[in-house]
């Protein structure tokens, strides 16, 4: 799950090199407690109320999340919102058509009236964030049960982000850090009115392609430009020609004249989360285990869609956003597997943990935590064979749209299957659209060699833990070969096909995955 924070990095990217960066993640809240007079001696000239304030505007209300996934920054007094390349993709790709290919050939809105709402995008702003670690932590005690310790931590967390949404007004998330030991609430508003103004053709933004992608340096063009809009009196609201551009609280100015050598640095954004904490046998499960059947899993859903993105400029459009994202994640996960090995992180964390382990062994200290480093690595060491199952399901739900039909249609036909006459009569409309949305965005052939080929990796390579009953008893009766199962060539005949094995897609829930 990602952690939907805004939080700060800091380095000195532009001073000699006797001066190094301050490499880490910090919640914007603590800045002034930890981070501020450190960052005035690297020569910061901003305080801190100037970055992160709850009353008056600050550098955060310039800084929102894009989409629920991406970093973008305000730059003008209009609402005018400029990200990543690869982060406006699939709202680029949404608008164009085969004719007007945007995402090939770029696109600039020559006046307001040409600037184009895609079907769902939203901006959210951060408004404040708190510490409500002592409040959750209470409602536990040692002789509680996981099962017990969920259901008090859940109950406790709907109670305060009810109490801080304001009517629905904002969105409220709790998130656990530090394994559950500290617990924030973070406040959000969305707009939803969110308009594309201009992105480079595909050969700038995404020059050098995926297998360029997480190198540096990299020379490509990787922006784009939306505007956010608001009603007349700043507020949120659905798409409308009245609508208006929205005055941000801040926005970012640029600075034409580009940055000088020691120039203070820092980056303010959206990480998705840190892992620096983990322990050796951690990072030995995810260079071994995790990554590999990731990567294999990600590759073999590009394999799939490539096949058929390269017949028509249409097939192209409809699984360019998914294939970015699948070959993004990818990369990412290649690189640190050769990064890792390369440095042997494992074997500098093991020789920390030793050094850790000497102390928590002294007589004063060994009923405490004589045994953390052991039975820590030791979970590790039992979960191995999961962590390599749970990836490659997970690239099954990521790379084919029916490898989630289990938590979407399947398990609304499931309750419509055990409804009366009168509550399937309400049910119908709303499965019919659901079921409408999804095959709007995918073609039926591609689906189906995804499926099966995803399925017949994860029947076959994650052998070393239990998997899915269901997919277990069809690849037997197969030989492996999910392809007469997934045969279906129509959305009708696939709805009819679902109704009559909705035991089948349970899929996910069998594994624990939400």
């Amino acid at each position: 799950m990602k952690k939907i924070i805004l939080s700060l990095i800091v380095g000195i990217m532009l001073l000699p090199m006797s001066v190094k960066a301050d490499e880490g993640m910090w919640f914007l809240m603590f800045i002034e407690r930890l981070n501020h007079r450190d960052m005035q001696k690297m020569g910061l000239q901003l305080t801190a109320q100037e970055i992160y304030s709850i009353n008056n505007h600050s550098l955060k209300d310039a800084i929102v999340q894009f989409n629920g996934g991406c970093t973008a920054e305000l730059i003008s007094k209009d609402g005018l919102v400029l990200t990543n390349h690869h982060c406006g993709y699939d709202a680029i790709a949404e608008l164009s058509t085969a004719d007007k290919n945007y995402l090939k050939d770029g696109y600039w809105a020559p006046n307001r009236k040409a600037e184009m709402k895609p079907s769902s995008l939203f901006v959210r702003f951060f408004v404040r964030m708190d510490d409500v670690s002592k409040r959750i932590l209470a409602k536990l005690n040692d002789k509680m049960t996981e099962a017990e310790r969920e259901k008090a931590v859940n109950q406790e967390i709907a109670l305060i982000e009810k109490e801080n949404n304001e009517g629905g007004k904002y969105t409220v998330n709790v998130r656990s850090f530090f394994q559950g030991n500290e617990y924030y609430y973070f406040v959000y508003q969305d707009y939803k009115d969110v308009r594309l103004v201009g992105t480079p053709p595909e050969s700038l933004g995404k020059f050098g392609g995926d297998t360029d992608n997480w190198e540096w340096p990299r020379h490509t063009a990787d922006f784009s430009m939306f505007r956010v809009y608001a009603d007349k009196d700043g507020n949120p609201a659905d798409y409308s020609e009245n609508n208006v551009p929205l005055a941000p609280k801040h926005y970012l100015p640029v600075n034409l004249g580009g940055v000088k050598e020691n120039d203070f640095a820092m980056i303010l954004g959206y990480p998705g989360r840190t892992n620096r904490w983990m322990p050796a046998g951690g990072i030995e499960q995810n260079v071994k285990f995790s990554y590999p059947a990731w990567v294999e899993g990600a590759k073999t859903g590009m394999d799939n869609m490539k096949k058929y993105m390269d017949q028509s400029a249409a097939l192209r459009l409809v699984y360019a956003s998914k294939y970015a994202g699948t070959a993004n994640y990818w990369k990412n996960r290649q690189g640190m597997i050769d990064a890792l090995t390369k440095f042997g992180t494992a074997k500098s964390k093991a020789a920390q943990e030793a050094k850790f382990d000497k102390w928590a062994n002294k007589a004063e200290n060994k009923a405490k935590y004589g045994s953390v480093i052991t039975n820590i690595n030791k979970y590790y060491s039992l979960t191995n064979e999961k962590a390599r199952h749970d990836n490659y399901l997970q690239q099954l739900f990521r790379t084919t749209s029916f490898g989630t039909i289990g938590r979407t249609i399947g398990k609304q036909l499931d309750t419509y299957a055990k409804a009366d006459a009168a509550k399937r009569k309400d049910m119908a409309e709303g499965i019919i659209a659901g079921a409408e949305e999804m095959f709007k965005e995918c073609h039926i052939p591609a689906e189906k060699d995804l499926l099966a080929a995803q399925l017949n990796l994860y029947a076959t390579k994650s052998t070393g833990y239990a998997i899915a009953p269901m997919v277990e008893k069809i690849g037997k009766e197969n030989n492996n070969d999910f392809t007469k199962f997934a045969r279906c060539h129509n959305r009708h005949e696939y709805l009819d096909f679902c109704r009559q094995n909705q035991s089948i897609f349970k899929l996910s829930n069998t594994v624990g995955f939400r």
